[in-house]
C-alpha cells in the first residue's frame, strides 16, 4: 500500500534549485553542518518516492526510509562535482544501492560469506555477459566465466532465495486471490477426519452439481486447482471461486442441520 508523506509524519521542505543545491553541497563538504542538514531535509521526498518500489518486500517503509537516508547522506558527502550531473541523478543509485544491500544482508536465512561472494561474482558476470552477448547468459556460460562448476552456481543461487509463504498471492483480480496454498496437493497419507466426521454424502448432495464436483476432486482425488481447471475447461480463477462458494454453502448447511435434527428428535 502506498503511503503519503503525511502518514509517515515527514516534515515538508521546499525543493531546492540546482544552484542552491550545488551551493549547499559545497558548503556541506566543507564542514557546514547546517547546510548538510538542509540538504537532507530537502531531499526526504526523493527517498520516500524511491522506497515505494520496495513496499512488497515485507519491511516497514519507515525502516527502509531510515536506510535510504543513510544512502542520501553518503551521496551528499561523496558527490563529485566533476561529473557534471544533477545531485538527484547521483543520489538515486546511492540510495537504492543502500536499500538493496540492507535487503541482501538482512536475508531471513543466514547465507555463508563464500556464497555471498560467489553471488556477487555471478551478478557481475551475468551483467557483463548479457552486454557482450546481447542476451541473457546460460548458467554454463556464467560458470565458465566465473571459474566454478554449474553445481556451485546453482547452490549459491538457491541459498539466497527468499522463502515463500504458502499464503503468498499468486494471482489477484477484483475478487478472491489465489494463494500458493491453492496450488499444492494435499498429502496422500493425511487423514481428512474433519471431512469424514460429518454426514458427508447427504450434505454434498445438496450442493449444486459443479460445486460438489469441485470439492470431490479437490479433497478426495487430491487435485490442485490448476488440474481441476484443465479437466473442467475453466480457468483457475473460476475454480477458486467455485471452491470458496462450495465451502461457504457447506458451512451454511452444517450449521442448519443440527437444528433440524433436534426438531426431528422432538417430533412424535
Amino acid at each position: 500500500m502506498i503511503q503519503r508523506l503525511t502518514e509517515m509524519n515527514l516534515p515538508r521542505f521546499p525543493l531546492l534549485s540546482d544552484e542552491e543545491m550545488m551551493r549547499l553541497l559545497k558548503a556541506s563538504q566543507a564542514g557546514d553542518a547546517a547546510a548538510r542538514e538542509r540538504l537532507i531535509n530537502c531531499n526526504l521526498k526523493l527517498i520516500f518516492n524511491l522506497i515505494q518500489r520496495f513496499s512488497h518486500r515485507g519491511y516497514e517503509l519507515e525502516d527502509l526510509f531510515q536506510i535510504g537516508t543513510i544512502g542520501l547522506i553518503k551521496a551528499i558527502d561523496k558527490f563529485d562535482f566533476t561529473f557534471g550531473v544533477k545531485f538527484s541523478t547521483y543520489a538515486v543509485p546511492m540510495i537504492i544501492g543502500e536499500i538493496r544491500r540492507f535487503l541482501r544482508d538482512d536475508h531471513p536465512i543466514k547465507v555463508p560469506r563464500s556464497y555471498k561472494e560467489l553471488i556477487y561474482k555471478i551478478n557481475r558476470s551475468r551483467e557483463q555477459l548479457a552486454a557482450d552477448l546481447g542476451r541473457d547468459p546460460m548458467i554454463s556460460e556464467i560458470a565458465k566465466d566465473v571459474g566454478v562448476d554449474i553445481e556451485a552456481i546453482v547452490n549459491a543461487l538457491e541459498a539466497v532465495q527468499t522463502p515463500t509463504s504458502i499464503y503468498d498471492t499468486l494471482y489477484q483480480d477484483d475478487s478472491d486471490p489465489i494463494y500458493v496454498l491453492d496450488q499444492l496437493s494435499l498429502e496422500k497419507d493425511l487423514d481428512p477426519a474433519w471431512f469424514e466426521k460429518i454426514t458427508l454424502k447427504s450434505v454434498l448432495d445438496q450442493l449444486p452439481e459443479r460445486e460438489k464436483k469441485v470439492l470431490l476432486m479437490r479433497f478426495f482425488e487430491d487435485k490442485t486447482q490448476s488440474e481441476i481447471a484443465g479437466l473442467l475447461h475453466l480457468s483457475q480463477v473460476q475454480i477458486s471461486r467455485i471452491e470458496r462458494a462450495a465451502l461457504h454453502h457447506l458451512r451454511q448447511l452444517l450449521q442448519v442441520e443440527p437444528a433440524q435434527d433436534a426438531v426431528n428428535a422432538d417430533s412424535p
